[in-house]
């Protein structure tokens, strides 16, 4: 924290490279659709002086209290949001704005998530097994890992956590629930799946899953993406964060889709779908963290930054 009550955040992975990305400029409107504690918003606003806007946006209300103490010196150039950026043409209208410059989605959890003991996130916390990004959310992980059948549990270990000891760690749980918390969680995972890590906890893909699932992740990424590519002015640039494959496949067979005219299947001999491009591909492959960025932050280490222009 400054002087000034700032809850100043470490800088954001892949902070220089999206400003790189979407060259905020002074006249432009931008949206930070996963605003967190402000970091890339500060950036942007910082980048596109003395008259760029942003429309900072996060479903996590002690993020967005955070966020606006950081942001309030820009004044009327922030607003700050509560909601998902699925909403974020609704906000862009509220503020008569007919379309956006540029847009950020930073994609999963936070660091400032990941911190908070209690929020459920972390394996290595003692903590309720929570794990929601938006608290007034009613279902938590706890109903999963103590209800579902151990045939619903294996699949979502193995479908969102992409988790090869899906089975054996599913029925661990079911042996051995009621599970309070996330110590007591991470330790049956660990002793099912019978691995010695060095660096990777072996709860990690396991508690991936169960926050994917808790929160409407993947889904709300695809809506997401068709949000801000009609939410775009034309030449406007959109810059996508993802930390894990599901994530990020799903951003780029979306790129891939709206950057083509046709997509009918390749056997077709002759197009009748009628789709036209709306977007340009900038990044042919994800521009990912430097061994400086990975150092000073390992959580980095995975993030894959893919960048599309609007026609």
């Amino acid at each position: 924290m400054d002087e000034s009550g700032r809850h100043l955040p470490h800088q954001p992975v892949l902070y220089h490279e999206v400003i790189n990305i979407l060259q905020p400029e002074s006249t432009g409107r931008y949206v930070d659709g996963t605003a967190g504690a402000g970091g890339h918003s500060i950036g942007i606003l910082e980048s596109s002086a003395p008259d760029g806007k942003i429309i900072a946006i996060d479903v996590d209300k002690q993020a967005i209290h955070i966020a606006r103490k950081n942001l309030a010196v820009f004044s009327e150039r922030a607003k700050v949001f509560l909601g998902n950026y699925t909403e974020m043409d609704r906000f862009a209208e509220a503020e008569g704005w007919k379309c956006a410059d540029g847009i950020l989605l930073d994609l999963g959890i936070s660091s400032m998530q990941l911190d908070n003991a209690e929020r459920g996130f972390s394996f290595s916390k003692e903590a309720p097994l929570d794990m929601r990004f938006n608290q007034s959310g009613l279902l938590k992980a706890q109903e999963l890992v103590n209800h579902l059948d151990e045939k619903e549990l294996e699949k979502i270990i193995g479908d969102f956590g992409e988790e090869r000891n899906a089975r054996k760690i599913a029925k661990a749980i079911v042996m051995n629930r009621p599970f309070e918390s996330t110590i007591e969680l991470a330790e049956i995972i660990k002793r099912a799946s019978g691995e010695k890590y060095l660096r990777i906890h072996p709860a990690t893909k396991t508690f991936q899953a169960l926050r994917i699932v808790v929160n409407q992740e993947l889904e709300r990424i695809e809506e997401g993406l068709e949000k801000a590519a009609s939410t775009l002015c034309s030449g406007g640039r959109l810059a996508v964060i993802s930390y894990h494959s599901l994530e990020d496949r799903i951003v780029k067979q979306f790129f891939n889709r709206e950057s083509r005219d046709c997509i009918c299947p390749p056997e077709q001999p002759i197009c009748t779908c009628g789709h036209k491009a709306i977007l340009e591909i900038l990044t042919k492959r994800p521009i990912t963290p430097s061994k400086e960025e990975i150092e000073q932050n390992p959580r980095s280490r995975s993030a894959k930054l893919r960048a599309a222009q609007k026609i």
